[in-house]
């Protein structure tokens, strides 16, 4: 019997882009349902009671929630194709460290980029730039966060590439200017098609965070 896998996701969203990546690595058909986060849907509040957001994967009726949480099911429920944890210990330790520090970190410094004026900005412009500069560090040399291959670090991160606009934009700074190898490991990854159809345009991507500095009383 084929698996039946919905997922309730938000398009602008980076973590629920992680999922999306990570099913197409795996080439795992599913029904994607847009969610209105204003007005939630009867499903996602009873798929996710508890923090009550996206992205939420359903697999045969069972819900696994937050995106790195989901990422790892995925690659547990798929083992048979495109690995996304490194097969060492260590290594699978590592990379989860670096995707909780990604979570804890730099979702806050990008938001506050666009939401806030004046100094508190120009403090959040210096905290994302000293993320992404520990995290080029981390990368090195190596093609991807797992050496040679695609893994679980570049899909968690590789998501923030197509809000990198909106930051450079609402800040008036430039990231590759700072971070030059860490934008020519992000261009290698949306040569991937999994990360490409993932993503949306970046100018898209604008045009929301527009909205969301109307709404939030940024402009």
């Amino acid at each position: 019997m084929a698996d039946e896998v919905v997922l309730l996701d938000f398009w602008p969203s980076m973590f629920g882009m992680r999922v999306r990546v990570a099913l197409a690595e795996k080439g795992v058909k599913y029904e994607y349902r847009e969610e209105d986060l204003p007005n939630k849907s009867p499903l996602l509040l009873q798929m996710n009671p508890v923090h009550k957001k996206i992205p939420v994967l359903i697999h045969n009726g069972k819900p696994v929630c937050e995106s790195a949480n989901i990422v790892q099911y995925i690659d547990e429920a798929w083992r048979d194709k495109a690995p996304l944890l490194p097969s060492g210990p260590y290594q699978r330790a590592q990379a989860r460290f670096w995707v909780d520090y990604i979570d804890k970190n730099l979702y806050e410094a990008g938001r506050k980029i666009w939401a806030t004026k004046g100094e508190e900005q120009e403090a959040a412009k210096k905290k994302l730039i000293e993320i992404l500069k520990l995290l080029e560090g981390q990368l090195g040399d190596d093609t991807y966060f797992g050496g040679e291959i695609f893994g679980f670090l570049d899909v968690a991160l590789v998501t923030f590439y197509c809000w990198f606009f909106s930051y450079e934009t609402c800040g008036n700074f430039s990231i590759e200017a700072e971070c030059p190898k860490l934008i020519e490991w992000a261009k290698r990854c949306m040569q991937k098609e999994s990360v490409a159809k993932s993503l949306p345009d970046p100018k898209k991507v604008y045009e929301f965070t527009l909205l969301l500095k109307k709404i939030f009383g940024a402009e």
